[in-house]
């Protein structure tokens, strides 16, 4: 059994996924792991990139693009992980931690030693994320959040949270009223990196893929702080984060942004609204996401399991 199992989900980021990769194979420790790429569906040639450059890497080329959720599962399925209610059966057999990657991401050589000894430390963290750049050096804010509860939602779209970014109350939302070298405990840590324990993968199960891109990441931690985890921002650890490599000029990225906030909420807060603040909430929400939220409200329709080609799966260990 690895330590470490990395999944690295793929859409047009050719260049950016070699760089991540390298790193990925600079890292220095005495863990064990393995890596596994999910192409979704690219044009770009990533795939034989891959293949070419990285032979030790696990490829799963998908057939179409079902997502970051339905990419991320695929990789986790290669290592051992099933979903909720069947991982038992294969406790014995998984890696102890998985690791969420973006492929626009770069990683200095003690990283991943250091985030799994952060974890080997605190054994009641289920998820941990460290302390993402961008490239300019800016904190990446999302890289530690609050839950989007009604309320702090409704801070964030009405515009609060920026005007009042050092509050506790209006800054929530990114929590930037925290110094961002401060080890904290938060509610999430963003999908670029996301470090599981596969403890808490086996008692939860794997991403709801009901989640296309964006919010999938909040809800897989939600449900493993709700399993009794906790979750963790560990600046002693600095990563690159280019972000939005592959979505940053797509309309259908920022339109998907709000379908997940629309999911999560009706998943996990809705019932417990009053009816006043629910109608608020979804009327910002589809006024910010626009017309198109409003025929695709709940989930979007993806292909069954086994219709259609399935993903091709070559590479790996020789």
């Amino acid at each position: 059994m690895i330590d470490l199992a990395i999944v690295i989900v793929n859409y047009n980021t050719r260049d950016l996924l070699r760089q991540c990769l390298a790193s990925v194979y600079a890292s220095q420790g005495t863990f064990t792991y393995a890596v596994c790429v999910v192409d979704n569906a690219s044009s770009d040639g990533s795939a034989a990139m891959v293949r070419a450059e990285f032979p030790q890497v696990h490829l799963i080329q998908s057939p179409y693009n079902g997502g970051y959720a339905y990419a991320n599962n695929l990789g986790l399925r290669l290592f051992g992980f099933r979903d909720q209610g069947a991982a038992a059966r294969e406790s014995g057999l998984t890696p102890s931690f998985a690791l969420l990657l973006n492929p626009d991401t770069v990683l200095p050589p003690n990283a991943l030693a250091d985030m799994l000894a952060f974890m080997q430390a605190h054994p009641q963290a289920g998820v941990a994320g460290p302390k993402l750049v961008l490239p300019d050096g800016r904190l990446d804010l999302a890289c530690r959040r609050s839950f989007p509860t009604p309320e702090i939602s409704f801070y964030r779209m009405v515009g609060l949270s920026r005007l009042f970014p050092r509050s506790r109350r209006f800054g929530r939302y990114n929590m930037t009223f925290v110094d961002p070298d401060e080890l904290i405990e938060v509610d999430s840590v963003v999908g670029a990196f996301m470090l599981v324990r596969g403890e808490a993968i086996r008692q939860v199960g794997l991403l709801d893929e009901s989640f296309f891109m964006y919010g999938e990441d909040l809800d897989w931690a939600k449900r493993i702080k709700d399993a009794g985890w906790k979750v963790y921002y560990n600046p002693a650890v600095t990563v690159q984060h280019v972000k939005r490599a592959a979505s940053r000029h797509s309309r259908k990225a920022q339109v998907e942004f709000y379908r997940a906030m629309l999911i999560f909420y009706r998943k996990h807060y809705a019932a417990q609204t009053p009816l006043w603040l629910h109608t608020l909430v979804l009327t910002g929400i589809l006024l910010k996401g626009g017309l198109a939220l409003v025929g695709d409200v709940l989930r979007r329709p993806r292909p069954p399991a086994h219709a259609g080609p399935r993903p091709l799966i070559s590479g790996g260990p020789r």
